[in-house]
């Protein structure tokens, strides 16, 4: 028996020939001590992520330790709590690009459950017999382990390791923005929960002002208005689109650029508040017309978070002035609590691709077509509004997506991943023009406002927009607004339709003004909030979060808050 082994076996059984079973249950107690060596230098990829995860599963240990003195079950037990979070990490990764953080302990809902359970049907079922044969596990464990800790030592082990991850936390906090690297998923979750604490206490959720000397009309919530010949208003929420003549040196094919622009032939810019993957972002800002950035590092759960909470937004204000308020959405409704969040906002019809039939990719004349049925079945005397969205130009971009479609298509001559985008984008522009098309066929005596925006771009863009540039400086580039990597576009189209005013929308604005700018188009009155916030585009000559270091937005969120359109926040 190897020296080392022998002196621990000692120490516990007090005698200098341990049997052969005390090496077993000394040798597994190392074991599962290395099997977390093992974890960590295969996730973990630099010295400060491989730090927090020490101090983390230090503090694992100890914490458990004060409940069952046992190191072996305390070891077994934190091996497996990081082997569910890498899980989880992996899998939030795969859907969301971003892994998880601690911030996910602190909103956990019925929706994400839901979720789940619609993605992965026997999950309950699974989930129940691998806790079944943990249990049954642990208590064999709980048998086999002879040693014994003391509690107070193990408290005390487990404040010096918190205090560690605290300082280290706090010396060297993690960016936002390394949530979307799929690695280090144990030291960004352990730091998180530093940094998200400590926002939690010292900013609250939502960044808002303390107090403010303004107010909003008081009888803001309870106003209602009448358009004269309102026009059916329709946002076209367009996947992952955006202009990639900014990206220096792609081809792209002949006649390229005709979908960004606008009926009076304007080109115009959004700047969205995410890049690569938040689409819940960009729909945060178009349904509430408010900032995703304000919520810091929650920001990723903003949809989670408003739910409930923020009861100001586009539908919300066309509902009062008589609009029946749908929206197309191409995935469940309980993904990130997109159905209670919207229905907060003011959706009152929301059909999710259960209700739709919808696949994960579906052609946008899929989603297009779903939306004229809708309109045919739902037109009356009420105006309508519908927010549609398209799904054919989601990642991945490493497939032809329904080689039947465009057989005449050329790639440009770019990677492959670059064409199958200009592909995609093109087959997207040929469906929206179908979808005009059968508008003025099918309701020629309508009047149609269109409103079409990119929620951000590709996840490829970044590097090829700065290729220079590492994935560290990138994240740091784009958490501060660098517009190359957060520029879209939108366009505001119309059938059987003047616009009523666009003095608003100007060539680049801010996504939170989208909502404004629709408002104004169609002739529906300003009600208190949108009324401010045209003020606040104006002084700010259309930025919103970014005006004067983020004061604007706290100064608004506060007078929301104040005139009880955003609660518990």
């Amino acid at each position: 028996m190897p020296p080392a082994v022998s002196a621990l076996a000692s120490r516990f059984y007090g005698t200098e020939s341990p049997s052969r079973q005390t090496v077993l249950r000394v040798g597994a107690l190392v074991g599962l001590h290395l099997a977390a060596f093992a974890i960590l230098i295969a996730t973990e990829g630099q010295l400060i992520p491989a730090v927090a995860f020490t101090l983390f599963w230090g503090l694992l240990n100890f914490l458990l330790l004060t409940l069952v003195a046992r190191p072996m079950v305390a070891a077994a037990l934190s091996l497996a709590t990081l082997a569910v979070l890498i899980l989880l990490s992996q899998f939030k990764h795969e859907i969301l690009l971003t892994t998880v953080n601690f911030v996910d302990l602190m909103v956990i809902d019925g929706d994400t459950f839901s979720f789940m359970m619609q993605i992965f049907p026997r999950l309950g079922l699974k989930v129940a017999l691998a806790f079944g044969l943990a249990v049954v596990g642990l208590v064999l464990l709980w048998r086999f382990d002879p040693f014994r800790v003391r509690r107070l030592t193990a408290l005390f082990g487990g404040l010096a390791c918190f205090a560690a991850l605290i300082a280290l936390a706090l010396a060297v906090p993690n960016d936002p923005w390394d949530e979307f690297y799929a690695e280090n998923y144990v030291s960004k979750f352990a730091r998180s929960g530093v940094t998200a604490v400590g926002d939690l206490v010292t900013r609250g959720i939502l960044d808002s002002d303390a107090t403010t000397p303004d107010r909003l009309a008081t009888a803001v919530a309870g106003t209602t208005c009448t358009v004269r010949k309102a026009p059916h208003i329709i946002m076209v929420f367009d996947e992952s689109s955006f202009d990639i003549r900014a990206v220096p040196g792609v081809k792209v094919p002949s006649g390229y650029g005709a979908h960004f622009k606008s009926s009076d032939g304007k080109q115009r810019s959004l700047m969205v508040e995410g890049a690569g993957g938040p689409s819940w972002y960009t729909e945060y800002n178009v349904l509430t017309g408010l900032s995703a950035r304000s919520y810091g590092r929650f920001a990723d759960f903003v949809t989670r978070i408003a739910a409930g909470r923020v009861e100001r937004g586009l539908p919300q204000t066309l509902k009062k002035c008589g609009y029946k308020t749908f929206t197309l959405y191409p995935m469940y409704g309980a993904f990130l609590s997109a159905r209670h969040f919207q229905q907060t906002a003011g959706i009152q019809s929301f059909l999710d691709s259960a209700a739709l039939g919808a696949n994960f990719l579906d052609p946008d004349a899929f989603y297009f077509d779903k939306a004229a049925d809708t309109i045919a079945k739902a037109r009356g005397k009420d105006p309508l509004f519908l927010l549609v969205y398209t799904a054919q130009n989601h990642f991945p971009w490493d497939f032809r997506f329904r080689p039947d479609l465009a057989p005449d298509w050329k790639d440009p001559g770019n990677r492959p991943d670059v064409d199958e985008y200009l592909r995609r984008q093109h087959l997207s522009a040929v469906d929206y023009q179908a979808f005009e098309a059968r508008l003025k066929r099918d309701f020629p005596d309508e009047s149609f406002l269109i409103v079409r925006f990119g929620d951000h771009q590709p996840y490829f863009a970044r590097n090829m927009i700065d290729p220079g540039q590492d994935d560290t400086m990138l994240a740091r580039r784009i958490a501060a607004a660098d517009p190359r990597f957060l520029m879209t576009y939108y366009a505001i189209n119309t059938i059987n339709f003047t616009p009523r005013d666009v003095s608003s929308a100007a060539d680049a604005i801010d996504a939170p003004y989208l909502p404004l700018i629709v408002l104004e188009a169609a002739g529906v009155p300003l009600d208190a909030s949108f009324a401010e916030q045209k003020r606040i585009l104006q002084r700010c000559s259309g930025l919103f979060y970014r005006c004067h270091g983020g004061a604007e937005a706290r100064r608004f969120n506060r007078l929301l808050i104040d005139a009880g359109l955003i609660k518990g926040l």
